[in-house]
């Protein structure tokens, strides 16, 4: 098959469109989450909120979602690795100084319930740390 001057194999098609309905998926998941928690908002305040309304909020709440992921490969990239951790999100709300206090708050609650094996073990070495799975970090499966 001939797609925008390359050859693609059948396979390679049916991954891409798998990818773009999964993509689909997770979009649409997120907005009706939005939408619910928008509308038990707006229910708890004693508000109305438009239709349209809501759909805009959880477009724009999926746009921000999609950029702060971006932002985070980033960091993790820059910083030589391909595991996106807790110092990265945390970096990620530099501009906003309550939700970044809260961000650590979260990540020193965090570290206080790891077992203490488990702490010793990580501050051995940086390289062992990359290359761990730890329960707040992400594997990154796209390629920048």
């Amino acid at each position: 098959m001939d797609v925008g001057g390359e050859d693609i194999s059948d396979l390679q098609v049916d991954q891409i469109v798998e990818e773009d309905s999964m993509d689909d998926l997770i979009r649409d998941r997120f907005r009706l989450s939005a939408i619910s928690i928008a509308e038990a908002e707006a229910k708890k305040n004693g508000m109305e909120i438009g239709g349209p309304v809501v759909a805009c909020v959880a477009d724009l709440a999926f746009k921000y979602a999609e950029n702060v992921a971006k932002d985070l490969e980033l960091f993790a990239h820059h910083a030589g690795r391909k595991v996106v951790n807790m110092d990265d999100v945390v970096l990620s709300a530099h501009r906003n100084d309550n939700l970044a206090a809260s961000l650590r708050s979260l990540c020193n609650e965090l570290k206080a319930k790891e077992p203490q094996s488990d702490r010793k073990r990580k501050k051995g070495s940086a390289k062992k740390e990359d290359k761990a799975s730890s329960s707040n970090a992400v594997r990154i499966t796209t390629d920048l």
